[in-house]
């Protein structure tokens, strides 16, 4: 839930989609609809407010666009969905099962606390899912196989991977991704070299 709803979902290291393998997707989506549905939505001064607004109306638009294509195309609304009455830029947290991959809420980053749920039989399958993007900032990855954890995050397409962990953020670390999600590193040893130059000098011998 942390990876998902970290600053509501407003992060780019939020996670979007969510892969579940078959056999304990219901299990899952009961739980994390169960924790979803227990957070208070409201103004981030109130006392016991889990969830605040969206950072403007285009945020709960493109959210509320997202949510009405993946139904539009087969996806189940578990929690959420719709933008409440009233005044603010709120949305509420959200699950929707059976997410197609040729959703719109599936090909893009969300950045809102909508979670999108979609399952897998096998390993090459979802690894295979899961790199087909133009985006790879980071993954997330739980298992209670360390060797497959180690395998899978070696195939993923992405810049960093959260093996068994929501966050990845560290000082110590390279933060970073491929493809559409940046170029270059912040953080670690490579992030220092990022503001350095090479030099080179070539010499008669």
């Amino acid at each position: 839930m942390i990876a998902k709803m970290r600053n509501i979902g407003q992060a780019c290291t939020a996670a979007n989609r969510i892969y579940v393998q078959r056999g304990i997707a219901d299990a899952f989506t009961e739980a994390l609809t169960a924790k979803l549905a227990a957070l208070r939505m409201g103004p981030g001064v109130e006392s016991g407010v889990d969830v605040g607004p969206l950072i403007d109306p285009d945020a709960v638009a493109k959210a509320d666009r997202l949510v009405t294509d993946a139904r539009k195309r087969g996806a189940t609304v578990r929690l959420g969905g719709e933008v409440p009455d009233g005044t603010g830029y709120f949305y509420p947290p959200s699950v929707l099962t059976d997410v197609p991959d040729e959703s719109d809420m599936m090909r893009t980053e969300i950045f809102a606390p909508v979670a999108a749920i979609a399952t897998f039989e096998t390993e090459q399958e979802v690894i295979t899912r899961a790199n087909d993007s133009e985006f790879g900032l980071v993954a997330y990855l739980y298992t209670n196989d360390t060797r497959r954890g180690w395998r899978v995050s070696e195939q993923l397409e992405t810049g960093m991977v959260g093996l068994n962990r929501p966050v990845v953020s560290t000082p110590a670390a390279p933060f970073g991704g491929v493809k559409q999600s940046g170029v270059g590193r912040e953080g670690g040893f490579a992030g220092i070299e990022e503001f350095m130059e090479t030099k080179y000098i070539g010499a008669a011998v």
